[in-house]
């Protein structure tokens, strides 16, 4: 999909071209960044995980550098998702816009004007990429929600079911020590 060939005798206007080069650019920015953490990240994990000391653990890198990890699933799982939306439909406008578009002009010999159906054929199925994918977008950003506010929630009840647990450990405790005072 980076590598498209544009028409030689078309005009893009200048928004549609620039658009598609900056999606097209974060869109393998973004992947390649998540690419470079997993690769850096992975095999001090898998390092770290045959070590049966808990020290090792807290001090692998990988525990101090999980707010990176996260940031790098966000951008490759939501904003690349998201790009590559993007991509598909602003590759579509660039394919498909010049298709039965007036050429350059030409010597009056060889000039022929498209009829006008085909002129607005190009166009229509551009268009026709935009009016599936916004659909498939708000989807998409519904479903992303939907999602992460099932994980917080999760994370959250976990959370609290532990805080639970310790509240009544350190009653426990606090009930023994007590009792132990008392005699």
């Amino acid at each position: 999909m980076v590598e498209v060939q544009i028409q030689d005798d078309y005009e893009y206007h200048w928004g549609l071209l620039i658009a598609f080069i900056a999606c097209t650019t974060i869109l393998v920015a973004v992947h390649l960044f998540a690419l470079m953490i997993s690769t850096c990240i992975l095999p001090n994990i898998e390092a770290v995980s045959n070590i049966h000391n808990l020290n090792s653990v807290n001090e692998s890198p990988h525990e101090r550098m999980h707010r990176y990890i996260e940031l790098a699933w966000g951008f490759s799982t939501a904003l690349g998702l998201f790009l590559f939306l993007a991509e598909v439909v602003l590759l579509c406008w660039v394919k498909f816009l010049p298709v039965g578009a007036p050429r350059e002009k030409k010597p009056a010999a060889t000039a022929t004007e498209p009829p006008a159906e085909e002129y607005w054929a190009g166009w229509s199925a551009a268009l026709a990429s935009t009016v599936i994918m916004v659909p498939v977008g708000v989807i998409f950003i519904i479903f992303a929600m939907h999602f992460y506010r099932s994980l917080v929630g999760h994370k959250t009840d976990r959370y609290q079911q532990e805080l639970e647990e310790l509240s009544k450990i350190k009653y426990q405790l606090d009930g023994e020590d007590t009792a132990v005072q008392t005699v």
